[in-house]
């Protein structure tokens, strides 16, 4: 079960809140420590490929559209 999968059950299940309270009990993915889910990207939101120096916390996709506007010139 993917993250996004995890949010649609967890909507599904607003007006029922007994199950709800067991559905996150039990099936709630665990936070990540360290690895590739750990951080994802704050413009987009992906996971792969992302740049956390100097507190960017962006994917390469997203540094490179916006990296003349942060700041950066010494890029491409």
């Amino acid at each position: 079960m993917t993250a996004s999968d995890w949010r649609k059950i967890l909507k599904q299940l607003e007006s029922k809140p007994a199950i709800k309270a067991r559905f996150i009990k039990f099936c709630k993915p665990k936070e990540r420590k360290f690895g590739i889910a750990a951080y994802k990207c704050i413009r987009c939101g992906r996971y792969g490929a992302h740049i956390k120096k100097y507190g960017l916390h962006l994917c390469r996709q997203c540094f490179r559209e916006i990296a003349k506007e942060i700041g950066f010139k010494k890029y491409m």
